[in-house]
Order: structure tokens, then sequence, then C-alpha cells
């Protein structure tokens, strides 16, 4: 961006909404040129070179989403906010998924707009010229990766709040990738060039739980022959992961409290209050609702911490993200191995797909180590995976007492678990995985099947988020000697 107002380009066919978007956007801080057809957008864009479009998904010309692939084109990094007369929810997820800021639908909220035009802005500073934060491995390979819708809800969490100094509660199981989702708020916002820090409650014993995290001054206790600060202090200006808060001892709990009411740290042994400026970023894998049922944790606590919670979903609800996780994770270790990623199999990936992973991704990443290192060939078949995966029965890809009992356990860990909603989708999600499976992804085999017509099964897919290509026959290493496939009986 250079000096000056910002320039916005708007692309809109309705007069009203450009005159709105005109009037709206129009002032002392952005700078707009209103357009309404594809053709001159791509004009006007090569022209002014804006710093943020506004493009409508329905153009007279051209499909929005095809247009904002031309311009991301000759501009990637362009921020887009897509505006849109329709409530689809396919037509928005695909917005996020090909890389747009966020998607209002009509009529606008105008206040909500000028806000994400300013963060897309900031966003883009904070990521280019000198200010930016020098990107190391660990950096550019510790994203979430996954789209399904589950994964876009996430995303699009985190691009509202990232510019928000509020505090933030990650939810989810051991191993979704928690921590990952606070380096993304972390590394989008505007503290991206100032410390992350991360601390785990549950892994620091209690009794140096304190120090580390308030700091303390020399004499404080045995031991404290100099003064040293806490991590609050430490990442002034940055953000402050406190993983497992759960875990956090009741009396720790009331310190913490009056650090984020009154934005001020009391080292061990001090008297004097020190100002800090740390997001607070907390994730935990309990209820801490029945925590403070049972007094184990604050109510004032968990209101003051759970002011944004953000779900990250467990591996076995997002089934269709496995083959990208998989590709990605492999691709890791080869970074830091060194050498090729190997490829997987088609029969070891279905496998991959149907296990439900307690672990979650975490569990993922680790046999997918194991099995690199077994498959000296480059290729991982499924003698290379774990027999835990291997011995699972092939007639299901996950057994309908299994997914039940593990997504009820996941619900009732949230405040809301809208528990028949969630169950009949899963169940109806892997009912159809299963016959797709059964039919090579044969769509109209698969709606005689179940008994429906085909553009309901279509329709079933899209609104459930199913990734189709997963169940397309696949050449194995060696085609000329893969036998032709068999179709287990329909029980």
């Amino acid at each position: 961006m250079v000096s000056g107002r910002p320039r916005i380009l708007a692309v809109d066919d309705a007069p009203d909404t450009q005159m709105v978007l005109a009037e709206c956007l129009g002032s002392d801080e952005f700078c707009v040129e209103v357009t309404g057809s594809a053709t001159t957008a791509r004009r006007e864009f090569l022209r002014r070179r804006p710093d943020a479009v506004i493009l409508d998904i329905g153009l007279p010309d051209a499909s929005g989403l095809d247009l904002f692939d031309e311009l991301r084109t000759l501009e990637p990094a362009i921020p887009v906010v897509f505006i849109t007369a329709s409530e689809s929810s396919t037509l928005a997820i695909e917005a996020i998924r090909r890389g747009a800021i966020d998607f209002l639908v009509k009529p606008l909220d105008l206040p909500v707009l000028r806000r994400l035009i300013g963060q897309a802005i900031r966003y883009r500073t904070a990521t280019e010229g000198p200010t930016r934060l020098a990107a190391s491995p660990s950096q550019t390979t510790e994203l979430l990766v996954g789209r399904s819708p589950a994964m876009q809800a996430v995303y699009k969490s985190i691009g509202r709040v990232v510019n928000e100094d509020v505090p933030v509660l990650l939810l989810g199981e051991t191993g979704t990738g928690k921590e990952l989702a606070a380096r993304a708020i972390h590394q989008f916002g505007p503290r991206a060039t100032r410390p992350f820090l991360a601390v785990n409650c549950a892994a620091i014993p209690e009794s140096l739980l304190e120090s580390e995290l308030f700091g303390y001054e020399r004499g404080a206790f045995t031991g404290a022959d100099r003064s040293r600060p806490g991590r609050f202090e430490m990442c002034s200006g940055g953000t402050l992961l406190l993983d497992e808060i759960g875990e956090l001892p009741l009396h720790l709990q009331a310190k913490l409290l009056r650090v984020l009411q009154e934005k001020q740290v009391n080292r061990i042994g001090g008297g004097a209050s020190i100002p800090i400026d740390a997001r607070i970023i907390a994730a935990t894998n309990r209820n801490l609702l029945d925590a403070v049922d049972k007094g184990a944790f604050r109510a004032d606590l968990y209101y003051r911490l759970h002011v944004y919670p953000i779900e990250i979903p467990p591996l076995r609800e997002r089934r269709e993200d496995i083959p990208l996780l998989v590709e990605s994770l492999l691709e890791r270790q080869r970074s830091a191995a060194g050498g090729s990623a190997p490829r997987v199999t088609a029969e070891a990936m279905r496998i991959l797909r149907d296990y439900s992973w307690p672990g979650n991704v975490r569990e993922l990443g680790a046999v997918l180590q194991r099995a690199a290192l077994d498959a000296a060939g480059g290729v991982i078949g499924v003698e290379h995976l774990p027999a835990c995966l291997r011995e699972r029965p092939r007639s299901f890809p996950a057994s309908t007492t299994s997914v039940l009992a593990n997504l009820i356990e996941s619900r009732l860990k949230l405040k809301r678990p809208n528990l028949y909603a969630a169950t009949m989708a899963e169940l109806e999600r892997e009912l159809i995985r299963s016959v797709l499976d059964r039919t090579a992804g044969n769509q109209s085999a698969a709606a005689a099947i179940l008994g429906i017509t085909r553009s309901s099964l279509r329709f079933k897919i899209r609104t459930l988020g199913i990734d189709v290509t997963q169940f397309q026959p696949q050449p194995d290493t060696k085609p000329e000697s893969r036998p032709p496939r068999q179709l287990p009986p329909i029980p």
C-alpha cells in the first residue's frame, strides 16, 4: 500500500448497493471505486491496484468466485470480502476455502463491513514489508489444515477475532491442534512481530508454576539469587497461550483473574505492580463448566476467559480432511529430514480415513512418521500401518456404535452439546461414506442402495461436506498386478 488513503474496489451490479458502499466507505479513511461488472472490475483492478476488494458473488457477466481467482492470480495477497444475496452455506464455504477474508449476506451490516475491510488492510500491512515477522520452518509449516465445513468455521472464527484484543478460549480434545489455532491468531493479528509464548499448566509442577507465570524478586525464596520476570512480562506486546488451563490450581486462578482484570502483575516477593500488555489465549480439553460445578474452577475466571470460545473439531468429525492432512504431515516430515515425501497407496489411505483417531492429528502424525521410516521404497502401504489400524473390520469405515459413542463423548464436553442434530448428521455422513466406499464413488449406484434420488444424494454430499474424490478408484504402486476391485455384498 502506498502512502495515503487505502484504495477499495467494490464490485456489485445493484445500483442501490453501489450507492451504499460508496457512501459507507468513501470517507477520509478509504478511497472507494465502485463498478458493476467483472469486465470493468478487471480493468480498474489493473489500473488502480487496490488494497482490498469487495466482491459480489453474482455478477452479470461472470461468477464472483471466478473473478476472485483471476484477481488472486494478479495479486495473490489481495484481501477480498464477498457480499451476496444468497444464504447458501455452500457458497460461503467455497468463498472462504478459496481464501476470502469473509462474506456478508445482504442487507449489509455496514459497521461490520467497515471493520472487516480495515482489518484486511491491516493484516496485509502486518505481513508485508519490513515489519513482517521473519519466517522460519516452524512458522511456515505450523498451519491448520483442512477444507471441511468444521474447519472452515474455525478459520472464520479465527479471522473474526485476530484483530480484537479479547480473551479467546480454545476448546477441543488432546491433539486436535489448539496450539496451532493460537499461533494462527497471533501470526495473523497485529501482535505478529512480538513474542508468542505457550505455558502448559499441566506439565509444570505446582510449586514452580506461580514463579513461571508471574516471576519473582531476588530473595523471594531459597535459591532466588536474582530477579526473574514471568511469562506475562516476557511476552509483553505479544501473545500468551495458557494451555490446559483447567489444570491451574485454585489459588493461582485467583491471581490470574486479578491479572486479567487489572492488566498488572506482581512478582513473588515484590511489592510494585508491573503493567503488562499480553494477549491471553487459553486452551483446554476439559469441560470447564463441569469443573465450575464441582468447585475445581472459578466461575468468575471461566466467564472472563470465555469471551470468545472456538471449538477445534476432533479428527473423526472431519474425515474428509485426512488425505490433505496426510499430505501436509508427510511433507512437513520430509522438510525436516530431507529427501522426498513418501506416497500412500489407495488402500492404506482408506484405512487411515476409516480409523477413529482418538489421539487426533497428533496420533496421525506419529503413525505417519513411523510408517515413513518403515517404507524404504518411498511408498506407504497397508503393511506399514500399525496393527490396530490394519485389523479393523472393513465392512464399514467405522461402526455405528463407535461413531455414536465417540460423538456423544465429544459433544457432552461443550456448553451446548446440540447432541441430537450433531449425532444424526454424523450418522448420516458415515452411512453415505460407507455406501460410496462400497460403490467406488458411483453416485447412481449409491443412491439406488440408499433408496433416494441421485439429486438428493448430491445435496446431502454437499451439505454434509463429504469429499467424493476419496472414493474414486486409484492405481496402486503396481497397477498391472492389482486385482479388479470386488464389491462386498450389501447386508
